[in-house]
C-alpha cells in the first residue's frame, strides 16, 4: 500500500489541450495511471525492506524517469515524484507478524530446550561428583573407624591380658549399662546369681 504524490506542470498547452480538451481532472487520472504502472514496475524489482530503506531514492528517480517520457507526449513535465508512505496491507502485515511471532516462539522453545538439557547435564554431573565425594568420605571414615577399632581392641586385649579380673569386671559393667539403659525395662533374674556378683561386693 503506497501513498505517493506527483508534482507536474503544463509545458505544452497545445498538446495538453488536444490530449484532454483542457480537462485537468482527465490529466490527473492519466498521470495517476502512469505513476501506478511505474510504481508496479519498480516494486517488482525490490523487496519492501529495500524500498523503505536504502533504495527509496532510486525508486522515486526511476518512477519519475518512466513517467516523464510518457508525460512529455501530453504536454506535461514531471517536476517530482515522492513516496510518502509504504506499508504492507493489513492482512499481509498480520500474516507477517504471525510468522515472526511463530519464529520467535520457535527460537525461544529451542533455547529453552537447550537450556533444560544443559541444566540436566550439569545437575547429573554435580550429583555424580557428590556421590563420588560421599563414597570417598565414607570409605575414608570406615578406614579411620576400622583403624580406631583395631587400636581399641588391641588396647583392651592388652589391658585384659594383664588383669583377667578387670576384664571380667569391665564386661559386667558393659552388661549393666546395656541392661539398665531404659528405666521402664523389667528384668526377671535371681538376685544372688552370677550376673549381679559385682553389685554385692563392697570392696
Amino acid at each position: 500500500m503506497v501513498d505517493s504524490y506527483v508534482k507536474w506542470r503544463i509545458v505544452d498547452p497545445r498538446k495538453f489541450f488536444v490530449s484532454f480538451k483542457g480537462d485537468e481532472r482527465l490529466a490527473q487520472d492519466r498521470l495517476t495511471q502512469l505513476v501506478r504502472s511505474a510504481l508496479n514496475e519498480e516494486f517488482t524489482k525490490r523487496t519492501v525492506r529495500e524500498i523503505i530503506s536504502d533504495q527509496r531514492e532510486q525508486v522515486m528517480q526511476g518512477i519519475r524517469k518512466k513517467v516523464a517520457d510518457d508525460a512529455a507526449d501530453i504536454g506535461v513535465e514531471i517536476v517530482d515524484v515522492r513516496l510518502k508512505r509504504v506499508d504492507l496491507l493489513a492482512e499481509i502485515s498480520d500474516s507477517v507478524y504471525r510468522r515472526m511471532e511463530a519464529e520467535r516462539k520457535r527460537v525461544a522453545n529451542e533455547l529453552r530446550s537447550t537450556g533444560a538439557a544443559e541444566s540436566d547435564k550439569i545437575r547429573a554431573n554435580a550429583e555424580r561428583q557428590r556421590d563420588t565425594i560421599l563414597a570417598e568420605a565414607y570409605r575414608e571414615a570406615q578406614k579411620i573407624k576400622g583403624s580406631g577399632d583395631a587400636k581399641a581392641t588391641a588396647l583392651y586385649a592388652e589391658a585384659f591380658g594383664r588383669d583377667p579380673q578387670f576384664a571380667q569386671f569391665y564386661q559386667s559393667l558393659e552388661a549393666y549399662r546395656s541392661s539398665f539403659k531404659d528405666k521402664r525395662d523389667v528384668m526377671v533374674v535371681e538376685p544372688n546369681g552370677e550376673f549381679f556378683k559385682f553389685l554385692h561386693k563392697k570392696n
